[in-house]
């Protein structure tokens, strides 16, 4: 493999990692984001369409968390990471991270049992702050 094979790879890799943090905080800040925009009279949280991304993004990774199924965004990362000769990680991306960052140990059911915790937040937005009747 040639060293410009190997950078392509790994910026593929960081790019796939890049748009999967992009996907946890739009599922994160989102709800944050809900909430603060019931108590501020935001009406662009009422929106139909957002809301039912938000809420199916939060729900593929609770199913994905009680199937024990690894995010596809993480088993692409990997993979080009080790075709590029990198070194890569087990386990799922959250788990991994939060493990780096704030050294947080658990396995993998705290994680589907949190994940299960925060979509019923999601759920519970729909009866707190109701999307609109309509699409705009």
């Amino acid at each position: 493999m040639t060293m410009l094979e190997q950078t392509l790879l790994l910026l593929l890799a960081d790019t796939v990692l890049v748009i999967h943090v992009l996907f946890v905080m739009f599922v994160v800040f989102s709800l944050v984001a809900i909430y603060a925009g019931y108590f501020l009279q935001w009406q662009w949280v009422r929106n139909r369409a957002f809301r039912i991304i938000h809420l199916c993004a939060i729900g593929y990774v609770v199913v994905q968390a009680w199937l024990g199924i690894v995010c596809p965004l993480t088993t692409w990362e990997m993979a080009l990471r080790a075709k590029a000769g990198e070194g890569t990680y087990a386990g799922s991306f959250i788990h991994y991270w939060l493990h780096n960052i704030l050294y947080v140990t658990a396995p993998e059911w705290v994680f589907a049992v949190i994940y299960t915790l925060f979509g019923s937040l999601v759920a519970a937005s729909w009866y707190v702050v109701r999307p609109s009747a309509r699409f705009r």
